[in-house]
């Protein structure tokens, strides 16, 4: 299903339409709120401006650490659609509230609203990504999540901007504020309304309403699983970096660019557009599967542009420039593409995390996970603020170095995740192979043709030494693949097989051993549950044709009988990494040419038979020749 379609799936397009609304709703407030502190009620009342703003900023915050954990239980162990729906009732009450707090000009009450407004958002947050993969196919997790991020920051904008508007309307009192946001509520009830119900995670789920020790439980529950938690760390690293640029992009506006608010609010909106589109983008790049390379392209982004917004910054500001005067001021088109690309390689970076968190995470624990990340994001948020304020008033450094030190920070950030989750550097460079470098066309989806769970054994032809990259590439599922220990052991790349999983294979009069071994390995792999692929003919074919089979295929099936899925390659035969006669002359098989996957029918466990898979994969590779002679 196309990324579009699924806003208008009865499925998707309600819970879309909800986190939605509750996002703009909660942004016109709040800045509705911040322009009537300083401009409106609050000079009337002689309030502190800066100190309420600030304030308010650490009430919305605060219920993130106070209640994550508790409202996390409470999604695993009741119906979410329900939950939703009381949760968008609880909305319309806070605004009426909010309504009696502008009437009396309380300060008091107003800041209890604002605290109000980020319980309602811990107490749907939770919910927010744990629903996802109950109301989606796992292929459309991508779309959908990047569906979300993207209509969560176009709602952050819209009340970013139509907060101030609505609060400056001159009234005797902010009537448009109350109408405005109860009518937002009320549009987001109804929407609920149409939230499909989901299975209950863990109806025995035995509540623990103490929030430090709850807490404590849930972040426990992330360092279970390895890849999860670092997932869940590169999530709330996301939000340390937007944070950091978020914040203090108005002052970086004013007193750097020497901007007015009209390119304040331009600047902000191309950030927020980069990130919507960055998001986006991710399910055309991943083909609708879950795609973790496209994370370390986003981490370089981020560097990147981060660092090219510090030296783009100008050293002289202009005098209060609109947006006509900056974007034809020297260097304003330099940044603008840097603001576009942070935001760009940001939606990148988070959107195939969020979804790889949803995979990893089982639905019967899946929101107490989700609440234990809210509360990482929480933290590294403050973090990022106590380093703005360490650097910018302790230190002194000036706003552009402080973009300049957190790209680095990211770097090294990236390279020591990476380090530690190997598998996305090794999706990157699949990814990079599979899409941009050769132009891989798949027979059948991916998606549809290979278990979702479970072991599997992938078999195929062998043309070329790019076999591997380009299979591995194009499927969903990491597959761990057998090689010949020649390959194995090259110096200077024996480090990165090893981290991708492969399995080093002599032939028995060569060194028994390493034979033994091989098979070992791969039984351990498949009784774990994973993908290990296998080329049975041995070696590189030498003419470009399919060869006998090996039998240590049927040895491998014999100790443990699993689901085999036939593959046939065609297109590499005749490149400079296959064996073919004259091929470092030949340029027809070259980066860019064309290269074909046919993907087989799965073979059931203790069905497959090596003569028959030999004929299936020659078979499907002649077909694939002959189509091409034919175009």
């Amino acid at each position: 299903m196309k990324q579009s379609s699924l806003l208008r799936n009865r499925r998707f397009g309600p819970f879309f339409a909800v986190q939605a609304l509750g996002a703009l709703n909660d942004n016109i407030f709040r800045n509705a709120l911040a322009t009537l502190i300083v401009y409106g009620i609050g000079v009337e009342a002689g309030w502190d401006a800066s100190g309420l703003v600030n304030l308010a900023a650490l009430l919305f915050i605060l219920p993130y650490f106070l209640f994550s954990a508790v409202f996390g239980q409470l999604a695993d162990r009741f119906e979410k659609s329900r939950m939703i729906r009381l949760i968008k009732l609880f909305e319309v009450a806070i605004c009426l509230f909010a309504g009696v707090a502008l009437y009396l000009g309380n300060m008091f009450a107003l800041m209890s609203v604002v605290f109000l407004l980020g319980f309602q958002s811990t107490l749907f947050g939770p919910i927010k990504y744990s629903i996802i993969p109950q109301l989606l196919e796992k292929h459309e997790l991508t779309g959908g999540n990047g569906l979300v991020t993207a209509g969560t920051y176009v709602a952050i904008l819209a009340g970013t901007v139509a907060g101030p508007i609505i609060a400056g309307v001159p009234l005797d009192w902010p009537w448009l504020v109350l109408i405005a946001t109860l009518l937002v509520a009320a549009a987001g009830y109804l929407a609920s309304l149409g939230v499909p119900p989901v299975a209950v995670g863990d109806r025995d789920l035995a509540l623990n309403l103490n929030p430090l020790t709850a807490s404590w439980a849930n972040l426990k529950l992330l360092g279970r699983d390895r890849n999860l938690l670092h997932s869940v760390l590169g999530v709330s690293w996301f939000w340390f970096y937007g944070t950091v640029f978020l914040v203090q992009i108005p002052a970086w506006t004013q007193g750097v660019i020497g901007g007015n608010e009209a390119t304040l609010s331009s600047l902000l909106g191309l950030f927020i557009v980069g990130i919507s589109t960055g998001a986006l983008l991710c399910d055309k790049l991943s083909r609708g599967a879950l795609e973790i390379g496209l994370v370390p392209i986003g981490a370089l982004g981020m560097t990147a542009f981060g660092l090219d917004l510090m030296f783009a910054s100008p050293t002289t500001p202009l005098a209060d420039a609109g947006v006509r005067e900056f974007v034809t001021a020297p260097g304003s088109w330099r940044i603008i593409a840097d603001l576009l690309g942070i935001g760009v390689s940001s939606g990148l970076f988070i959107v195939p995390l969020y979804a790889l968190i949803q995979s990893l995470s089982e639905n019967a624990e899946r929101a107490r996970v989700i609440a234990g990340m809210n509360i990482l994001n929480a933290l590294f948020m403050v973090l990022a603020s106590l380093l703005a304020i360490a650097l910018l008033s302790v230190l002194g450094f000036s706003i552009p170095q402080l973009f300049g030190i957190v790209a680095v920070v990211n770097l090294v950030v990236a390279v020591y995740v990476f380090a530690l989750v190997p598998a996305f550097a090794l999706r990157f460079l699949m990814w990079l192979l599979s899409r941009l470098v050769y132009r891989v066309h798949v027979t059948g989806h991916s998606a549809d043709r290979l278990p979702e769970a479970g072991p599997a054994l992938i078999v195929c032809n062998h043309l070329s030494y790019m076999d591997p990259l380009i299979v591995g590439g194009t499927l969903a599922r990491p597959v761990r693949f057998v090689m010949t220990h020649q390959i194995y052991n090259i110096r200077g790349l024996k480090w990165l097989f090893r981290l991708a999983g492969a399995i080093p294979v002599a032939p028995a009069k060569v060194d028994p051993e390493c034979l033994r071994r091989a098979f070992d390995s791969v039984d351990s792999a498949l009784a774990r549950g994973e993908l290990v692929g296998l080329f049975p003919e041995g070696g590189l074919s030498p003419d470009g044709e399919v060869r006998a089979f090996r039998s240590g295929i049927t040895e491998i099936l014999e100790r443990r009988p699993v689901p085999v899925v036939p593959m046939a390659l065609e297109g590499l035969w005749g490149s400079v990494f296959s064996r073919a006669p004259g091929r470092w002359r030949r340029r027809e098989r070259g980066f860019f040419s064309h290269v074909q996957l046919k993907i087989l029918e799965p073979v059931p466990a203790g069905e497959a038979e090596r003569e028959k898979l030999e004929s299936a994969v020659r078979s499907a590779y002649r077909q694939l020749r002959m189509a091409k002679e034919e175009r």
